[in-house]
């Protein structure tokens, strides 16, 4: 009895898939080829209510020809920050088999200076990327006047 309680333990175990759904076509989609273009995409896509009321984190998830293959937001805050689970975030790559990324966040304060703590996680994300081989292309601070490109900088 218990060497067939053991066979069938396998079978509690849960099946993974992983699917990724577009219903738009390659070349429908919106392809990047400045950190303006991606600006002007993500600003978009920003809640107008929001933008200037509390931090969110977004990730632009771009194909190998740099095309958009959607917009993930990773994660909601205060007003002075928001937390990134690295994990989420490139668990939304992996699915969507982005080949590059562009992470964003806004600054309710409407200052595009980036903190230590903006840097920081910028290179934690750059250092995960080079290693899943999903490299970081950008990384932009937005308001809705104006924006920061840590590439455009030479901060990347």
């Amino acid at each position: 009895m218990k060497n067939q309680h053991q066979n069938t333990d396998w079978q509690k175990v849960s099946e993974i898939e992983l699917i990724y759904k577009t219903k738009v076509k390659s070349t429908e989609r919106p392809c990047i080829t400045s950190s303006r273009d991606a600006y002007r995409i993500l600003l978009d896509s920003w809640d107008p209510g929001k933008i200037e009321f509390f931090e969110q984190f977004k990730v632009l998830l771009l194909s190998q020809s740099n095309r958009v293959l959607g917009i993930y937001e990773v994660s909601s805050g205060g007003i002075s920050g928001t937390v990134v689970d690295m994990r989420l975030l490139f668990a939304a790559a992996l699915k969507a088999a982005a080949v590059g990324i562009i992470i964003t966040h806004n600054h309710p304060s409407g200052k595009t200076v980036p903190s230590e703590a903006d840097r920081n996680m910028t290179q934690k994300i750059r250092e995960a990327g080079k290693l899943l081989d999903i490299p970081l292309l950008d990384h932009l601070i937005v308001t809705p006047e104006t924006y920061y490109s840590f590439a455009d900088e030479g901060a990347l």
